[in-house]
């Protein structure tokens, strides 16, 4: 009784925290969410957020036995609408059409192909900027996109933008004051991650089931540490579970998604401050079209 209390009061707490970031970005009277917004007011909000626009990033894939599909695009957008409540930015729907192809043997995946991520994620960026985003700030909620975006921002070195792309990840387990966690694997769907949707979507945390498959590595390859195989993550953790849900604890999840909506706060600020990044890119592209011209 007394698990299913704390999570009743989680769930409690998650809304007042939401309806508490709703309030704050009604300040001016406009809404931090690209949806909501009408015409008129998206306007203004473009020019309250100083051109600055969040892209939350997730992925629909098996989180353990006990977790939603949409763990990381429920956190992502969760951190970014409560960064946003801090520092006022506009944040652009959930989205999920990253790199997942580890779990397609999972029910419920869904995994785009190669060209597909890329193309469509240039077009959202495109129709973003073509929407007034000048700095649009990618916020990952998904560990399987940590070389896709960076090599997506990479790319756009390719062909002019007038636009700016940012990637956010923030490393959730280092801190001081954090809850000293009870797993030393937690790498996905564990203690970590369970405890944070305890915090944003505790309605959908079945922490009776955290048990009932392993999350255990099973180091079924050997290979050396810089040595790569796309198969690594099936090799040790087939289940699409990484960890040990059942040491989930409010906490945890409380500190986490505290420390990251201020460190994402702090990106937005560093961002919307950054004058330097577009002068440069636009110099870039204007060198690049005469490499014989650059200075040796």
């Amino acid at each position: 009784m007394r698990l299913w209390a704390t999570l009743l009061l989680g769930g409690a707490l998650a809304g007042m925290l939401l309806n508490g970031a709703a309030g704050a970005q009604e300040t001016g009277k406009l809404s931090a969410q690209w949806e909501e917004l009408t015409a008129a007011d998206f306007v203004r909000a473009i020019h309250q957020a100083q051109g600055v626009c969040l892209l939350p990033f997730g992925i629909l894939e098996k989180h353990g036995p006990h977790m939603p599909l949409g763990t990381d695009l429920i956190n992502a957008r969760w951190v970014a609408l409560h960064g946003a409540a801090e520092e006022y930015a506009v944040v652009f729907p959930a989205y999920y059409f990253g790199q997942i192809d580890e779990a397609r043997h999972e029910p419920g995946t869904v995994a785009y192909s190669r060209h597909m991520q890329l193309d469509l994620l240039q077009e959202t960026t495109d129709e973003m900027a073509r929407n007034g985003c000048r700095k649009i700030l990618i916020v990952n909620g998904h560990g399987g996109n940590l070389e896709l975006l960076p090599y997506f921002a990479q790319t756009e070195l390719q062909e002019p933008h007038d636009y700016v792309v940012y990637v956010y990840w923030w490393d959730r387990r280092n801190g001081e004051g954090r809850p000293k966690q009870q797993t030393t694997v937690d790498m996905h769907a564990g203690e970590s991650e369970t405890s944070n949707t305890l915090v944003t979507r505790p309605d959908l945390v079945h922490m009776d089931r955290a048990g009932q498959e392993s999350g255990a590595d099973q180091a079924r390859v050997h290979l050396p540490e810089d040595v790569y195989t796309g198969i690594w993550w099936y090799a040790r953790f087939p289940n699409h579970y990484a960890g040990d849900g059942t040491k989930a604890t409010l906490a945890l999840g409380e500190w986490d998604m505290k420390a990251w909506v201020a460190d994402l706060a702090a990106a937005i600020r560093a961002v919307k401050a950054d004058d330097e990044s577009l002068k440069l890119q636009s110099e870039f592209y204007e060198d690049a079209k005469h490499p014989l011209e650059t200075k040796q």
